[in-house]
């Protein structure tokens, strides 16, 4: 007897609806599943053949066979066993097909019968939503993020038993109801806890303002991770469609606790030991890495030099692109990476050199060899460069709070929103994203301005790359001052942060 149900899986970021023909044959037991699953789905046979008979239904004595369509994808993960499961059970009679009309089954299965969460319910959701499916049914603990998706109907039975109860009319069961966040989270760290460092919260601010990436050296103690931990409390909230973008990631990677949507912008913080699959992503079916989990948010790299340089290297594409492109032999990823990154490092090895309290104890070619860690593309790929210095005693023991974090983040805001207009005809929404194109007929400097720009450019050397961040800078300094252009005074700013690691 044959049967076919609908059900679901991640590939990438992006779910796939897989329709799961089941056929019964009078012939000598055995059950094979097909359709390139991957050993989770292959050891599925187990899971469903005990839930089945621990939940009171017969399973059939006979040759099964499971084809998972299309047959040319690539299948992974154990959220197919449901859709197995029910297939088995209609195809040997136990329920009736008219059941399975507009209805997708999501779960894995316990020996038990048990229904479990699979991470990536959001992505399947959706793709069965745009399939034209409209219920249904997966673990009771993971409804409330399937209904993030609108216009949809959702049951989490927690048995298999229950399910099949409910689908043959003896067991009544409601359709799961969305439970909205009453509360919006709240930051434990702000700005104003900050004593001193004026110039280093000056960079925090126009990188919030306008999405650019920063590196931080200083002696060890200065106050940079503490900085770099406080960016995201005045960074702008995400709108709708970037929560459900961040959401639906966090999803598949299985990182998705919460009951409600993500409202925080992401802060990845990933140990220098971290590998370039753990950074990028990777896997035989490749996983999102670090810069993909940091989409619309922050990534953080504390002791940038003593990252492995094979593992830095890997950045520079997605600093450019704002997107990774994975190649494997089963099929070719895209992840979206549009993050700020924020970097963090000692001057030399020992931490002091140019401390005027503290000798360095370092030697030329320590120094040397310390800087070489991070090459110049890298570098060149970093907009603002900040010199963090001790605080001293004086501002520390200071009674005066400095600046809150919600004030600078109406100025970000403000900027943000003006810069949005601006870009709206090429669909961007902050000044790092702009090209060569929207820099010419947006960024339009005032004499001195260029003047001044071309001396730099001349004495500095810099790269093409290095005179467009400039500019990029520039104005968003300008937004945060509120000038429609970009005046002397703004490429000034935007220079002094190009304080880069001297390479000797």
């Amino acid at each position: 007897m044959y049967a076919k149900v609908l059900g679901t899986t991640t590939f990438g970021l992006n779910g796939h609806v897989i329709g799961v023909e089941v056929d019964i044959n009078k012939a000598f037991p055995a059950f094979d599943i097909v359709g390139l699953p991957a050993a989770s789905i292959k050891e599925s046979k187990e899971r469903v053949h005990s839930a089945i008979r621990n939940s009171g239904y017969h399973f059939p004595v006979d040759k099964v066979t499971v084809n998972l369509a299309p047959a040319d994808l690539k299948k992974d993960g154990s959220g197919l066993d449901l859709p197995i499961a029910m297939g088995l059970l209609a195809a040997s009679g136990e329920v009736p097909l008219e059941c399975f009309q507009n209805t997708i089954f999501i779960g894995e299965l316990s020996l038990k019968g048990e229904i479990r969460p699979v991470p990536g319910i959001l992505s399947m959701v959706l793709a069965g939503k745009e399939a034209g499916v409209s219920r249904f049914f997966m673990a009771p603990s993971v409804t409330n993020e399937a209904l993030l998706c609108e216009n949809i109907e959702v049951y989490g039975p927690e048995t298999l038993r229950e399910l099949i109860e409910f689908l043959t009319g003896h067991h009544p069961m409601a359709p799961a109801v969305r439970h909205e966040s009453e509360h919006l989270p709240v930051s434990d760290v702000d700005f104003a806890e900050v004593q001193g460092q004026v110039m280093a919260k000056r960079a925090m601010e126009i990188a919030a303002a306008g999405a650019h990436n920063v590196l931080m050296t200083g002696p060890p103690g200065s106050g940079k991770t503490m900085l770099a931990r406080r960016i995201t409390t005045i960074l702008p909230p995400m709108t709708r469609e970037e929560a459900l973008e961040v959401t639906k990631i966090y999803s598949v990677a299985g990182l998705f606790k919460a009951q409600d949507i993500m409202r925080e912008r992401p802060f990845r913080s990933p140990h220098h030991t971290i590998s370039m699959a753990g950074l990028i992503g990777g896997g035989t079916i490749p996983r999102p890495g670090e810069v993909t989990l940091s989409h619309r948010g922050v990534l953080f790299l504390d002791e940038l030099p003593e990252f492995p340089r094979s593992v830095l290297e890997v950045l520079r594409q997605p600093l450019e692109d704002r997107e990774v492109h994975i190649s494997r032999v089963n099929a070719s990823f895209t992840y979206p990476a549009d993050f700020i990154l924020i970097a963090a490092m000692n001057p030399c090895p020992c931490g002091y050199l140019g401390d005027p309290d503290h000798p360095c104890t370092c030697t030329d070619g320590e120094i040397r060899s310390y800087g070489r860690k991070i090459s110049g593309p890298l570098l060149d790929r970093i907009d603002l460069h900040v010199s963090v210095q001790r605080p001293k005693y004086s501002e520390l023991t200071a009674t005066i709070k400095g600046e809150a974090s919600a004030d600078i983040a109406k100025r970000v805001e403000e900027a943000r929103r003006v810069q949005a207009e601006r870009l709206a005809p090429w669909h961007m929404q902050n000044n790092a994203q702009m090209g060569h194109r929207q820099l010419k007929e947006t960024c339009h400097l005032d004499k001195d301005g260029t003047e001044m720009l071309r001396e730099v450019f001349e004495k500095l050397h810099l790269s093409a790359r290095s005179y467009d961040r400039i500019i990029k800078v520039a104005r968003t300094v300008a937004d945060l001052d509120e000038k429609a252009g970009i005046e002397a005074s703004h490429v000034a700013e935007a220079i002094s942060y190009r304080n880069m690691i001297p390479r000797r």
